[in-house]
């Protein structure tokens, strides 16, 4: 085996290795902290859709609603589960003081905030922007009530990126003629050997050529 030959093989092992981790941690998708909440730009849509009685079991589909006049980047869209409430709007035990996100098991998050809260990370779907007016392709939220209260409602906020407007293209000016001058022909250069050539050839004379040039 060629050293030639051993070097191709060790770059194709280090390009898969890279290909595969790419796409295990999701490089592509910006961190948290590139990200901004969006709130009153954007909102949830969420539909219950299931419920399993014997493990007090909740799904949700959630999706993402664009109110803006904004393009969002699609793959930039993360829900966070902000709350969950009781009948009375607490999300808070009143006694402890602690928060009712700790009572449930969050299944299937793709991670948590800074300040714990579990997140979901948006679909792209086919297009790389969401328009305005559009929902986004729904993201599964499981909820397990540990203590099995009866009643409560999730609370998610949306965070991500919207789309830079074009930069406007750039026009170059073009520099006005001063009054009295005459602009440069190109071509000013090929004209006079030309000329010359057909002096060259007896086609014309000097003479007659100054005669034709006088103003």
């Amino acid at each position: 085996m060629t050293k030639l030959h051993l070097c191709k093989i060790i770059l194709s092992v280090i390009l898969c290795t890279c290909t595969v981790l790419t796409s295990i941690t999701g490089f592509a998708a910006p961190s948290l902290d590139q990200l901004t909440d969006l709130t009153g730009n954007a909102s949830v849509v969420v539909t219950l859709k299931g419920r399993d009685n014997f493990t007090s079991e909740y799904r949700y589909d959630v999706s993402v609603r664009n109110h803006s006049s904004d393009l969002l980047i699609a793959d930039s869209l993360v829900i966070v589960l902000d709350k969950i409430t009781n009948l009375a709007g607490q999300d808070r035990e009143g006694l402890t003081g602690e928060s009712f996100l700790g009572r449930f098991d969050i299944l299937g998050q793709d991670g948590e905030t800074d300040d714990g809260k579990p997140f979901f990370r948006v679909p792209a779907g086919p297009a790389p922007d969401l328009g305005p007016l559009t929902d986004s392709l729904p993201v599964t939220v499981r909820l397990r009530n540990k203590d099995y209260v009866s009643v409560f409602t999730p609370s998610f906020k949306v965070l991500g990126q919207k789309r830079p407007p074009p930069e406007p293209k750039q026009t170059q000016a073009v520099a006005p003629v001063q009054p009295g001058t005459t602009p440069t022909s190109p071509s000013r250069n090929s004209v006079d050997k030309l000329i010359q050539l057909l002096i060259k050839k007896g086609v014309m004379t000097e003479e007659e050529w100054r005669k034709a040039n006088q103003p």
